[in-house]
């Protein structure tokens, strides 16, 4: 990881070399937090993104006019309910570019899928002796269910370093992967460093070198939002999972993308509801895809927020994100980086990385700097971000990290350079009561 710093530019001239004010992409009045906010400065979309009017409105419509518990009533209300869950879900399946709504499963988010494949997948197919291989990038949520898995099952956790600028190494991955290889997961972005990893590329590769019928797992939290994806055109990639809340759509709700084939093998993750066929004293058999993965009550608002996010970030355009996200973390890491003692991670190629941006301040740790920043309602994370054998690869215990979404513009950037200056001050006068005035 680079340190870097230097210049001693004026935010006011750096401001007049740009030019044009980068602005944001969708409007901050579509948002009402944001709107009744106008002096919040929200950086911290990579662990939450706010919530525009349309997903609101959405769920506000279903449970005004089409609420009922889908699936199992007759009458007209339950038939609308049904309706409205099977539309979103085809409206999502649209959105990922996933023709066979089949694979399609909804879960509570990332970690409910990454935990379905680990558990229904994981206890059936893993023994003593074989090899699961996760990489030092991983969110907790694609590290832990792995290591536990491997701990219950007897199996080998092997765990893929990372390039000096913190990208996935692939000499390492190459390594590490044998005939005894079952699982391979990894992120398709970084949640601590914006990584984004060539998906196609590693999946491709644990095909040609890892065990036949081993599964790749990618985790698309960070990605979903950003990115426009084609899962169908991930052929390699076994499972993708995806959270909602990070993309403009409500807590609660994320899907799980796998193989028909795979997943009509695999036992049911839990029982009871909607995912079975048929209860006899002595056996149970399951329901169809994707409900045989789907027990109990569903979230039938939560599809249809999500649903509903999806066409707003259609409206915007995916590939109007990826620009937008890439201009202001531009700006970011250039004027960050004239600061004397700031610290970035992560790669140093804008196109291969999303809009987070992670750093630390020398003799400042993260959590003041965030507290300072939060006084002049600057919002940003400070810790190890879920990310602790990170962390430990990096050498320090947390890191401060801003992340820019789509109603973010670059008043968010000045508001954070600017609260990153002050904590430098304040900590300066702090260690030396001589630079106190009068």
């Amino acid at each position: 990881m680079s340190k870097v710093s230097g210049g001693r530019a004026s935010r006011k001239g750096r401001a007049e070399k740009r030019g044009t004010r980068a602005a944001s992409l969708a409007s901050r009045s579509d948002f009402p937090l944001l709107a009744g906010s106008p002096a919040l400065h929200y950086l911290d979309s990579a662990a939450t993104a706010q919530k525009p009017r349309a997903v609101l409105d959405a769920m506000r419509a279903y449970y005004e006019h089409d609420y009922a518990n889908p699936h199992r009533g007759a009458y007209t209300l339950s038939v609308r309910s049904t309706e409205r869950y099977h539309e979103a879900r085809e409206r999502v399946a649209t959105f990922f570019g996933v023709g066979d709504t089949r694979r399609l499963i909804f879960t509570r988010g990332t970690t409910e899928g990454l935990n379905l494949i680990a558990t229904a997948w994981g206890t059936e197919h893993v023994f003593p002796g074989d090899e699961i291989v996760v990489t030092a990038l991983e969110h907790h949520a694609n590290f832990v269910p792995w290591q536990q898995l491997a701990l219950r099952q007897g199996a080998k956790l092997r765990i893929c370093g990372l390039t000096s600028d913190g990208r996935l190494d692939l000499d390492a991955l190459a390594s590490l992967l044998t005939a005894r290889t079952r699982i391979v997961a990894f992120n398709h972005v970084s949640n601590a460093l914006g990584t984004i990893n060539p998906v196609a590329e590693i999946a491709a590769f644990v095909r040609r070198r890892a065990a036949p019928d081993a599964i790749v797992v990618c985790d698309g939290a960070q990605a979903a939002p950003h990115l426009r994806l084609t899962l169908d055109d991930l052929a390699d990639v076994d499972f993708y999972a995806f959270s909602g809340h990070k993309m403009l759509g409500p807590m609660g709700i994320g899907a799980l993308v796998g193989p028909v084939a795979l997943l009509e093998r695999m036992s049911p993750y839990q029982m009871g509801g909607d995912m079975i066929e048929i209860v006899g004293d002595e056996e149970t058999t399951w329901n169809v895809l994707p409900h045989k993965f789907e027990a109990g009550t569903p979230n039938v608002a939560g599809a249809i927020g999500l649903a509903a996010a999806c066409t707003y970030l259609e409206s915007l355009g995916m590939d109007a994100v990826r620009a937008h996200e890439r201009e202001l973390l531009q700006l970011a890491l250039q004027q960050l980086a004239t600061i004397e003692g700031v610290q970035l991670f992560g790669p140093r190629d804008l196109a291969a990385r999303s809009g987070v941006v992670s750093f630390t301040l020398a003799g400042v740790h993260p959590h003041d700097i965030a507290t300072i920043l939060d006084g002049d309602g600057v919002c940003v994370r400070a810790g190890h971000h879920c990310a602790q054998p990170l962390m430990r690869r990096l050498d320090v215990p947390a890191t401060a990290r801003a992340s820019f979404y789509v109603y973010n513009d670059e008043r968010d950037v000045e508001a954070l350079v600017a609260g990153v200056e002050k904590t430098k001050t304040l900590f300066a006068v702090a260690a030396d009561p001589s630079l106190r005035s009068g």
